[in-house]
């Protein structure tokens, strides 16, 4: 196997992969300042119907519940122990520094997000939940999608193949399962959710083509990337 991309490539690559997610929620974020009809008409139809089935079924026990476990302070604890589990037990001390160093710069990516757009939150009947800031993009959907996925690049080589799959549709579970959340509390609109998801994944992804890269040595056993 030969060697692997030189780190300026590996730079020029994620700066390129960012600017192809990013693109898409700017564009978002734009219709969204414009307040372009359609997707407004959209965005107020699925609030209401979504807070109205959360009333109606007795479910805001169960989500509020959710968005208080899915706050990004408690996953981003949750998260860094991880990451320190992996360097000091198992050796993978350049993964759990990029692991970590993304998911501060994210988290403060994320917030800063919020006002270049200033978009105001949902205004429903009998409100479910009660949210500070800005909405767009959701702040628990992006925050939960760059932990979802730095956490599967963090602990891939440490999955057999089975755990490899696991660990996938366990974090796509549980991302949707807090999108879904932010939309049954009214605290963001189906496109604030969705601006979250690519932003939050393209920075994972980005930081990793960026940074670390399918040839990146492991001081553990077993592959080093999600190849």
């Amino acid at each position: 196997m030969g060697p692997g991309p030189s780190r300026a490539l590996r730079l020029a690559r994620g700066v390129v992969a960012m600017v192809l997610f990013t693109l898409p929620v700017l564009l978002l974020g734009y219709a969204v300042r414009q307040k372009f009809d359609p997707l407004v008409r959209f965005d107020e139809d699925v609030i209401r119907a979504t807070t109205t089935a959360t009333r109606d079924h007795g479910l805001s026990g169960l989500f509020l519940f959710i968005q208080a476990v899915s706050q990004p302070w408690v996953v981003y604890i949750l998260a860094t122990l991880v990451a320190l589990w992996t360097w000091l037990r198992k050796g993978l001390r350049n993964r759990a520094l990029w692991a970590f160093v993304t998911m501060m710069v994210a988290w403060n990516v994320g917030l800063q997000a919020k006002s270049l757009v200033g978009r105001a939150r949902p205004v429903v009947q009998d409100p479910i939940s009660h949210a500070p800031g800005y909405s767009f993009p959701s702040g628990h959907a992006f925050n939960i999608a760059v932990v979802a996925t730095v956490m599967v690049f963090l602990l891939w080589p440490l999955l057999t193949t089975t755990g490899r799959r696991v660990g996938v549709a366990v974090a796509v579970v549980v991302v949707l399962v807090v999108g879904l959340d932010r939309l049954m509390v009214g605290a963001h609109f189906p496109s604030d959710v969705l601006a979250g998801y690519v932003l939050g994944v393209g920075i994972t992804f980005s930081s990793w083509l960026g940074f670390i890269g399918k040839k990146a040595a492991t001081s553990s056993p077993g592959p080093s990337s999600p190849a």
